[in-house]
């Protein structure tokens, strides 16, 4: 599950034209429905939380959610790792950038499909071998492949060659459960690089999963 969790920690007042990669803070709704035996979408999404806010500076991502289970993540590109903090440990999770154990069959491309804060998005649709991701983008906020091309985990990096920017909506399916987050606001400014390295005296080990 952390693996499909990452990737969706990997959105407006106003925006207008960013400049060549996007800097700043999104804000995403999120909802979850569960085929996990005896819990509710209700349970499900209150664990992983409802809101997520995510926080991207070059190649450097981090996101907080207000779920009871997953409380923040951070990618820190220098280590290619996503660490994860979990309500019920101080030890952080970390998953290898590296490291992808999907598979991707096919992704196909619709133009101007829906609008989201006002900017019409573009439609990416990746068949993979753990079910259907959509991905809804516009252009302007712009993100550099180059800058995450180590970042093949949760299918990352294969995205951004398609879409160079941040998606607006995302629906994933997934063997235990499926998402939706779509964009609420979007801000962009200036963040310093401290905010996204490791708590101090962090305990990290690899995650399981």
């Amino acid at each position: 599950m952390i693996r499909t969790i990452t990737f969706l920690f990997a959105l407006l007042i106003t925006f207008t034209s960013f400049g060549q990669t996007f800097e700043g803070k999104i804000v995403y709704k999120t909802s979850y429905k569960s085929r996990i035996p005896n819990v509710t979408d209700q349970q499900l999404t209150s664990m992983m939380g409802n809101t997520q806010d995510y926080f991207i500076k070059e190649g450097d991502y981090k996101s907080a959610t207000n779920g009871a289970y997953v409380k923040w993540q951070l990618y820190i590109n220098a280590d290619n790792k996503i660490y994860s903090k979990l309500s019920n440990s101080e030890t952080l999770l970390w998953n290898d950038g590296a490291s992808n154990l999907d598979s991707i069959l096919k992704a196909e491309v619709n133009k101007g499909v829906i609008e989201v804060l006002g900017y019409k998005c573009d439609e990416l649709i990746l068949t993979c071998k753990s079910g259907i991701q959509k991905y809804y983008f516009n252009e302007k906020l712009k993100v550099d492949p180059k800058l995450f091309e180590k970042h093949k985990f949760g299918n990352w990096h294969f995205f951004l060659t398609y879409a160079h920017s941040l998606p607006l909506k995302m629906s994933i399916e997934a063997g235990e459960y499926s998402v939706e987050s779509t964009a609420t606001n979007i801000q962009e400014m200036k963040l310093d690089k401290a905010f996204f390295v490791l708590p101090p005296n962090s305990i990290t080990k690899k995650s399981p999963n």
